[in-house]
This record gives C-alpha cells, sequence and structure tokens, in this order.
C-alpha cells in the first residue's frame, strides 16, 4: 500500500472537481443547450449561439476549464513517489483531458469564432449554420465523453487512493 501526502489528495479532489464541472458543462451542451438551440430558426440559432459562447468566456469558466488539466498534472506529479496503481488511472485522466482541449482548441474554438465574427449582419445565416451545427455537436459530443472518461479515471484513483490510505 502506498502513503498519500493529504495535499496529494486534496489535489486530486480539486482535480475530481473541476473535471466534472468541465464534464458537466459539455454534457449539458449536448443534451439541452444545443438541442434547445436547434429548435430555433438559422439566425436566432446563430444569435443564442454567439450569446452563450461570450457569456462562457469568462473567468469563472476559464479557471474551471484550465483548472482540470492543471490539477490532473499536479496529482499526478504529486502521486509519483508512491508509484501505486493510482498513477494509471491519473496518466489515464490527463491523456482524456488533454484530447478535450484538443479538440476543443482544434475544432470547437475555431467554429464559436467564426459564428462570433458573423455577428451582428449574419449575412449568410443558413450558410454559416449548415457550416457551424453539426460539425460542433459531434465534435462536443465527442469532448463529452473523453471529459467524463477523465472525470471516471480520477473517481477511480479517488477510490483507490481511500483504499490504500485505510
Amino acid at each position: 500500500m502506498t502513503t498519500t501526502t493529504t495535499l496529494g489528495v486534496v489535489t486530486l479532489m480539486g482535480a475530481t472537481i473541476t473535471t466534472a464541472m468541465a464534464a458537466g458543462l459539455l454534457f449539458c451542451f449536448a443534451h439541452s443547450v444545443m438541442p434547445g438551440l436547434g429548435t430555433l430558426d438559422d439566425r436566432a440559432f446563430l444569435t443564442g449561439f454567439q450569446r452563450i459562447d461570450a457569456a462562457i468566456s469568462n473567468r469563472w469558466m476559464g479557471l474551471t476549464f484550465l483548472g482540470s488539466p492543471v490539477l490532473i498534472l499536479a496529482s499526478l506529479l504529486l502521486h509519483l513517489p508512491g508509484r501505486g496503481p493510482v498513477l494509471a488511472w491519473l496518466a489515464a485522466a490527463m491523456a482524456l483531458v488533454v484530447a478535450t482541449f484538443v479538440i476543443t482548441g482544434v475544432v470547437n474554438v475555431p467554429l464559436n469564432t467564426a459564428v462570433q465574427e458573423a455577428a451582428p449582419e449574419m449575412a449568410d445565416a443558413a450558410g454559416l449554420r449548415g457550416r457551424f451545427e453539426e460539425r460542433w455537436v459531434l465534435w462536443n459530443i465527442v469532448r463529452t465523453a473523453t471529459s467524463t472518461g477523465s472525470l471516471a479515471a480520477l473517481c477511480w484513483a479517488l477510490f483507490l487512493t481511500g483504499r490504500s490510505a485505510g
């Protein structure tokens, strides 16, 4: 059994909480926000998305979204000395959260930017929506899966940490 420092456990808990918050956000977009916006006409859909995207770009969301990989990495480093089975789960969580970030940066953010740049004219609302919606939704579902997988790995790491402490 490995012993884990209090800082290691607290960091793992923080990583789990921030990852849960980010995964929950992506899940809500996949299962409520985008389906709800999808019922609107092209212009209203794009305007609604622009407003949500602008509102979500704030320091609290940034701290949560960036806090997840930072805290996972810190937790991984703090658990290195113990070399227990927790490391594999933390490495998996890290790989999955990195995948979430890559998808966000390579697919979703550029699509968001294209919608933001169309404001306020929306000259070709139907064309923009056609280029945006299906791709954004698909890749959001993928990043929902990767972030949820990261969360599951962190939960298992917490479980193993608790077992090794007892």
